[in-house]
Parts: C-alpha cells; structure tokens; sequence
C-alpha cells in the first residue's frame, strides 16, 4: 500500500483516486485550493497531478515544500481551449507542461503518464478493442518504476508501458492532446487512447 495524494477532484482526479483505492492505496483527494492540496501532498509519497494543465504550474510552485522528494505523476496537458472548450493549441509551445513542473520543483521526481488518452482508460485499458499505450517520461528512473508499478495497479500490462526517456520527451506527448477534438468530432465521446502499432 502507498500513500498517494490527487490533486484534483474532476473527472479525471476521481476516477483515478477510486481505482487506486480499489487496488488497495491510501488515497487522498484534495481540490484545488492551496491548504487543501499542501496538507494532501505533505503527507502522499506519490502526488497526481490532475488539474487542470492550465493552471497547474502556478498551483503546483506554491507547494514545492510539500513536494520535496516526491514522486509526481502528471497526467495533465496544458492546452489552449478553442470556442467548443476543446483544446486547439499548446500553452507551452517549444516545451512541456512537464518540463516546466520540473524545473519549478528542482527537488520533486516528475514523471508524465497517462496524457495521451481519455480519461476513462486510465484505470481501463483493456476496455479497448487494441492495446493501447501509456508513456512514461522523466529524469529519474526510480520514479518511472515506481509509476510502472502504479500503473500495473490501474491494469496496465507491462508491454503496454513504453519509457520513452527524459522529461523533454513529454513535449511529444503533450503535443498528442491535439488529436482529440479531430477525433471526438469525428466518432463522438468515445474512450480511446494514441498508440503505436508494432
């Protein structure tokens, strides 16, 4: 069992949070308000990031104590919203919402996951007809194994699971997020997640 704070209490952040705690974790889920999140990070050994990526930089600065020597997962995509509320362009063109989490918080283990996907195939990913994937991106390989493990908590097989490398490679799969307004305009809301076919 591990400790693990959500930051985020949406559609993704609750969906994440049952499933943990079905696989046996302690799971706390904080909102976006800064006593909420401080007093769920100080105490997590793992700490999510599903805020919304708009506004996650800002939020999660103000907690670089808390998350001192944590292993943060961010699953959140920084985007540009277009007049539909879909996202239409990248707030950090040229990097990463993950890149810049790092460099805030020199002392926390960023690790990005999960971005390249609906959010109900998170915690489902054999509800799909194809495999799909799940990519890991970070500078510490610690950390990406102990995400590897929270994944397989989530029911991600490990040939599922592609590390792809540093931190910058998440400029890749952030850059993933513009895929789906295309997609869901063309076959509705409908789970699915970008995967590379071998």
């Amino acid at each position: 069992m591990t400790t693990i704070a959500v930051l985020g209490n949406g559609r993704v952040g609750g969906n994440l949070a049952r499933a943990l705690t079905r696989a046996g974790h302690e799971v706390t889920v904080a909102d976006r308000t800064p006593g909420a999140a401080a007093d769920a990070a100080r105490t997590a050994r793992i700490v999510i990031n599903a805020t919304p990526g708009a506004g996650s930089l800002d939020r999660l600065a103000a907690l670089r104590a808390e998350l001192r020597g944590k292993v943060l997962v961010d699953v959140s995509n920084a985007t540009v919203d277009g007049p539909d509320g879909l996202p239409a362009g990248l707030l950090h063109p040229g990097a990463s919402l993950a890149e810049q989490l790092q460099e805030a918080l020199p002392d926390t283990r960023v690790v990005k996951t999960l971005n390249t996907m609906l959010f109900p195939v998170m915690t489902a990913p054999a509800s799909l007809a194809q495999a799909p994937d799940a990519f890991l991106s970070g500078e510490d390989a610690e950390a990406k194994q102990t995400v590897r493990e929270l994944l397989a908590d989530l029911g991600w097989r490990d040939e599922w699971i592609t590390d792809l490398g540093g931190i910058r490679t998440a400029r890749a799969t952030e850059a993933a997020i513009l895929f789906v307004p295309h997609v869901i305009r063309s076959s509705g809301f409908a789970p699915f997640a970008i995967s590379i076919a071998r």
